[in-house]
Formats: C-alpha cells, sequence, structure tokens
C-alpha cells in the first residue's frame, strides 16, 4: 500500500525539527512540510483550509468546532504552550496594577487570538477584571487593518472598535490613545521604546509561577488538526499523527539537555530546564488530554465565557476519540 501524500503546516520549532529533518516519520504518510509562522498558518487553515495537516490556534478551533464547522479535526499535540503574563502591556504612567484596567482602552490584534483568552482569563481569575470592564481596540500590531480571522458574536456588553484606518495598536499605545495592549507578540520596536510603556506585570515570570503553582495550568496556545475528510477516511491516521509529535518532542528534549555543547543561543539552559521539571515534572510541555485536563477545561470554560464559544464544551469532544489513550509496553 502506498503512503498517504499529505501537505503539513507547522512552525519552526525544536520540538517539530526531527518530523521536519527526517528522523521521526509519521507512519503510512509521506508529508511535504511547509514551516510557516502562526498568523500565516491559521488564516490559511481557516478561511481555504489549504492543509492536510495543520498547526492551529487553539481559540479558533474552538470557535468552529463548537458550531460543528471545524473542517479539522484536533489531537492533542500541543505544539505551542506560554504563560500569558507577557502579553500584557500597558502604559505604566497610567497602570499600576491590575484593577487600573478597569474602565481603560486595551488594544489587541484580534478579540479570539488564544492568548487573549488566556490574558482575560488571568486577568479575571486573579484580579477581578471582567472583559466587559474593557473597551477592546482592534488593530494591527505592525500593519494597519487587521481583521478577525473568524465572525464572532460576542455577549452584550463586550464592546470591540475597530483602530481608526491607517493605524496601529503599537501606535496608539505610544501615542497614548489606548491604555494597555494584549497579543501574542510584543508591540513594535518604537512603542518599545518609550520609556512609559512596560509589561503590566514587573515580575511576569514570577507571577506566572505563583500561577501555576496555585493552578496546576501550563497554558495550551496551539493544537494540531487533521482534515476532517482524511479522519473519515482513515482511522488510524490520527493516532499515527499524534505518536510523530510525541516522538519529535522527545528528541528535542533529548538534545536539549545534551549540556556538551548547548542547542539554544542562550544562557543558563541547564539551569532553567532542571528548574522547569523541579518546579512542573519531568514531562513539563506533556502532550496529551491526561496530564493538560485541568489546562484544558480551564480554557474551555473561559472560551465560552467570553463569548467565543456557542456552547461551553466538554474536554472529552475536543480531540478525536483514538487519541485520548496510548498503548503503553
Amino acid at each position: 500500500m502506498s503512503k498517504l501524500q499529505l501537505s503539513v503546516a507547522m512552525g519552526d520549532y525544536d520540538r517539530t525539527r526531527a518530523l521536519f529533518d527526517g528522523r521521526v516519520q509519521i507512519d503510512g504518510v509521506d508529508p511535504v512540510f511547509m514551516l510557516l509562522n502562526p498568523e500565516e498558518m491559521f488564516f490559511r487553515a481557516m478561511r481555504s483550509q489549504d492543509f492536510d495537516i495543520t498547526e492551529l490556534s487553539f481559540s479558533s478551533y474552538l470557535v468552529k468546532l463548537s458550531k460543528g464547522e471545524s473542517p479539522y479535526v484536533a489531537i492533542p499535540a500541543f505544539l505551542s504552550r506560554a504563560f500569558r503574563h507577557t502579553s500584557i502591556y500597558v502604559r505604566k504612567d497610567r497602570i499600576k496594577c491590575p484593577e487600573d484596567l478597569k474602565g481603560k482602552r486595551v488594544g489587541l490584534p484580534e478579540y479570539q487570538l488564544t492568548a487573549n483568552v488566556w490574558a482575560r482569563a488571568i486577568l479575571q481569575d486573579d484580579y477581578g477584571v471582567r472583559p466587559e470592564e474593557i473597551t477592546w481596540v482592534r488593530g494591527g500590531i505592525d500593519t494597519p487593518g487587521r481583521p478577525e480571522k473568524i465572525k464572532l458574536q460576542l455577549p452584550p456588553g463586550v464592546h470591540v472598535e475597530d483602530a481608526p484606518p491607517g493605524t496601529t495598536i503599537s501606535e496608539l499605545l505610544d501615542q497614548g490613545e489606548i491604555d494597555g495592549f494584549i497579543g501574542p507578540r510584543p508591540p513594535n520596536r518604537v512603542a518599545l521604546r518609550n520609556p512609559n510603556i512596560g509589561w503590566l506585570f514587573d515580575d511576569p515570570t514570577l507571577v506566572a509561577k505563583d500561577y501555576y503553582n496555585r493552578t496546576g495550568v501550563f497554558p495550551i496556545m496551539h493544537v494540531v488538526g487533521i482534515r476532517r475528510e482524511l479522519v473519515e477516511r482513515h482511522a488510524w491516521l490520527p493516532g499515527a499523527v499524534l505518536k510523530s509529535f510525541t516522538q519529535s518532542k522527545a528528541a528535542a528534549l533529548d538534545l536539549l539537555a545534551d549540556t556538551s555543547a548547548t542547542k539554544v543561543t542562550l544562557p543558563f539552559v541547564e539551569e532553567q530546564l532542571k528548574s522547569a521539571r523541579d518546579s512542573m515534572g519531568e514531562d513539563y510541555w506533556s502532550y496529551g488530554v491526561g496530564a493538560a485536563r485541568r489546562t484544558l477545561e480551564t480554557f474551555v470554560r473561559h472560551h465560552h465565557s467570553q463569548g467565543l464559544s456557542a456552547r461551553l464544551m466538554s474536554v472529552d469532544e475536543i480531540f478525536h476519540p483514538s487519541t485520548y489513550e496510548a498503548y503503553s509496553i
């Protein structure tokens, strides 16, 4: 039997590199890999379904899935995870603490971005700042006129307005026209040179570690999706894809732990790896539903409460059924 020739879109990460360079194979698949940035991948996947297998925005996937409209079936390979305390920038001359954001104007590139869902969840759960208490100003970070990838029906009380034509939210922050900024990327360099602009949290790492210690939540940003019609024809495919991405991540962690010559262009890698494993466990970047259930439950709850899911999803219906359990030897 010949292998399936499938297109695979993913980011260029250490945890995907063993797939791209061929050290890890997807059983039964002859892949054509494309290494793309998230914005391009997600736009093309949601607008025109350009890929057979693709990294997906977790939020965009849930928006579609909750309506029964997702062209992809997800597997629990979490290619991007991040504590989004570093995603919140403010005018430090006005905002001294999270509660000061109530009644203010905050820019964002898209309301439904996964990073923004998590940032709003943190503000609400830990500081009592609800989405309805902020005016959200939508615009591009570096380029004016960025639209939402997916049409949204937000709940009453949530106010989203577009940035003025020809302007970006980075410019608005720099000029003082908005009080804050939330996004998966930072404001542009001009804004970051403004001495009045900085992270909401002076030490976001310390705050994020406290968040994890209290909640056990390590936020998930991206999942992997497989074109639905392929899954319907090849029931073995989701398990094979999850197996390969898991093996690729394991290969990356093996290299990261090889400190004879660090694989990352950054000092203190050995110390950071030990710290992560001491505080978050040996498999701190876990794939699969089991270890991530609390994180998944937190996200689907906030995703629905923020008006993005048409209904409250159960964790047990998010991923392909074959990926909830794995064999053992």
